[in-house]
């Protein structure tokens, strides 16, 4: 049984959408309509069906799913894996009819989670407005709900089990580099054909005769000037490209989001990137820190991974100018470190020197499920003024939001490969 978050409770009366020079710096927006008034059940049909369209181009995590609607008063969604049948190399006896064979399934049940949001305005904006604001605000939901539920999937999805570290040239994320005049891990075409190999080997079918892949910007640059590389009007028909899709090559058809998983490491100070040790260490797992860089607090680092020369190691304790380390979260094993003095200690969480690692997902067929947007996935929910009864006692607010049921769960682990490289670019945490 899988759990993903917890549901969503939503705060009230303090997102308020007022008129210019209100002194309300929220970004909410109106609905054009007058207390009393409510949607037809058509209107209701249409903002609904506006919403889930809004929404989709976001969705590029999800296109390649199994889904499944959310089954009426239930809470979970099963999804179903069919084990291949096993070869019959034994000859069929002269008029006798061999055994028949069962169809072996098995079943992954997900538990869904709500998630939402919503804008509450008020009286006097909505008295004032003249834009179709229920359109517009109906438009920025949808993005925001797309944006939301795509992070979710994405986020299981980038939790698989077979990552390949750029060649398979280093062993962890914390060595790939990027940024340097040579020895860059940035993604090549011999790290689709390793990925391929690897989804070939597993028997992973193919998605309209191709493997598939979702790809940041920033990694595709990387890619796209190999001469092998075709673009979609090359190759395909354009009733079946996908929503995305800029190319393809070694058999991958790629599918281009923003949203594609960035693995960064945050500063480890907030007025710095880096720290830098103060006082040569000799194998010691307790390190002071060049304090003049501020805003280290008290225990702002516990649980963080730093890398010091060739060690990434755990923060078990900090004051403002030192640090305890241990090789891992447990804090069972100190992590003796070695180092002269001034040496950098970079944020650990990513790359070398905590350069931002790319996360390029190659999958087959069937690797994962996820519950559909309609049929009570995504809700389009807009409350009158005075709806709220006697909490909005003189009718002075409205609002209009979203609510979603949704779980994603990996299915097949064989499936799907992560790609992880560094980039000639950084775009910071998506």
């Amino acid at each position: 049984m899988y759990k993903i978050l917890n549901l969503q409770h939503f705060a009230s009366g303090t997102n308020v959408q007022g008129t210019e020079g209100s002194g309300n710096n929220s970004t909410g927006v109106v609905t054009p309509y007058a207390s009393g008034d409510g949607l037809s059940a058509e209107m209701q049909t249409y903002y609904g069906d506006y919403l889930i369209d809004n929404a989709e181009p976001y969705l590029c995590h999800e296109q390649f799913a199994q889904k499944h609607r959310i089954p009426k008063g239930a809470k979970t969604v099963a999804f179903r894996k069919y084990d291949p049948l096993p070869k019959r190399t034994t000859p069929i006896a002269e008029g006798i009819t061999p055994d028949g064979q069962s169809l072996r399934v098995s079943v992954v049940e997900a538990t869904v989670a709500q998630y939402g949001g919503y804008v509450e305005l008020t009286d006097l904006l909505l008295l004032s407005a003249v834009d179709n604001n229920l359109c517009m605000a109906t438009k920025l939901l949808g993005a925001q709900a797309g944006r939301t539920l795509d992070t979710i999937s994405r986020e299981v999805l980038a939790g698989g089990t077979n990552v390949q570290y750029g060649e398979d040239a280093v062993s962890a994320r914390y060595l790939l580099v990027g940024g340097k005049t040579s020895g860059n891990h940035y993604l090549t075409v011999d790290c689709i054909r390793r990925a391929v190999r690897f989804l070939k080997a597993q028997n992973a079918e193919r998605i309209h005769g191709s493997y598939v892949a979702i790809i940041h910007p920033d990694v595709s640059y990387d890619l796209m000037n190999d001469p092998n590389w075709k673009y979609p009007n090359q190759y395909a028909d354009p009733a079946h490209i996908f929503e995305g899709e800029i190319g393809r090559i070694e058999g991958v058809r790629f599918v281009e989001s923003t949203e594609a998983k960035i693995f960064h490491a945050p500063d480890l100070a907030s007025d710095a990137r880096n720290l830098k040790v103060n006082g040569a260490v000799s194998s010691s797992n307790s390190v002071t820190f060049d304090g003049s860089a501020a805003g280290v607090a008290s225990s702002a680092l516990v649980g963080r991974w730093v890398l010091i020369g060739d060690k990434r190691a755990y923060v078990g304790a900090n004051t403002a100018n030192t640090m305890t380390l241990y090789t891992d979260s447990t804090k069972s094993t100190a992590c003796t470190v070695t180092c002269v003095d001034n040496t950098d200690i970079f944020p650990g969480e990513a790359g070398a020197e905590g350069r931002d690692v790319y996360a390029t997902l190659v999958m087959g067929d069937n690797a994962y499920g996820t519950t559909e947007l309609g049929y009570g996935g995504l809700e389009h929910i807009v409350k009158q003024l005075g709806s709220a009864g006697t909490s909005d006692p003189l009718n002075q607010r409205a609002t209009v939001g979203w609510k979603a049921n949704k779980v994603t769960v990996r299915l097949v682990e064989a499936f799907m490969v992560r790609i992880e490289t560094a980039s000639t670019f950084e775009s910071g945490e998506n």
